[in-house]
């Protein structure tokens, strides 16, 4: 099976926004803000990885993309982040409008590191729901969520953790 975002082009019917040697945005296909690109590293990061669900006794594979970044991956983070808000500046986007972050699996579509980058508001409630922020508390960046903002991410990170949809 190929991946949807190795190889992204505007002949595959990609509307590419930016690209340099590293990386590449592409508006997304079913954009759920005024501004709704994809920030995607031309070096696939993804695959699969095993995870240990202790509580139900079973090892499964699910795809790895965001939970497979550690803390060498800061800066990659960074960067992506860094061009997120190029584009959303280039769009007049203020500060307090901005969101930016990844789902993570088994909550993510395509099995290829990409960073969600938002204009605000949702163009619905409905839209609004594939995308909660969840707040940490106590030593945690981020609570119980399937979305981690960009800022939690490089936290987490830092921090020498792997992000989870359990807080981290």
């Amino acid at each position: 099976m190929t991946c949807a975002f190795c190889n992204i082009s505007i002949e595959r019917g990609f509307r590419i926004v930016y690209e340099d040697n590293d990386f590449v945005v592409f508006q997304d296909i079913a954009p759920a803000a005024r501004v709704h690109v994809q920030v995607v590293p031309k070096k696939h990061i993804g695959g699969f990885g095993l995870v240990d669900f202790s509580s139900l006794f079973c090892l499964t594979m699910i795809p790895a993309t965001v939970r497979s970044l550690n803390r060498s991956d800061v800066q990659l983070v960074r960067s992506m982040r860094e061009i997120g808000n190029k584009i959303l500046s280039d769009n007049n986007t203020s500060y307090d409008m901005r969101k930016m972050g990844f789902h993570i699996p088994p909550f993510n579509s395509i099995d290829h590191l990409h960073l969600h980058v938002q204009a605000m508001p949702y163009f619905s409630r409905i839209r609004a729901i594939s995308y909660p922020i969840s707040k940490g508390s106590g030593s945690n960046h981020k609570g119980v969520s399937w979305f981690v903002e960009v800022e939690q991410a490089i936290q987490i990170l830092q921090s020498g953790r792997r992000i989870g949809i359990l807080p981290c």
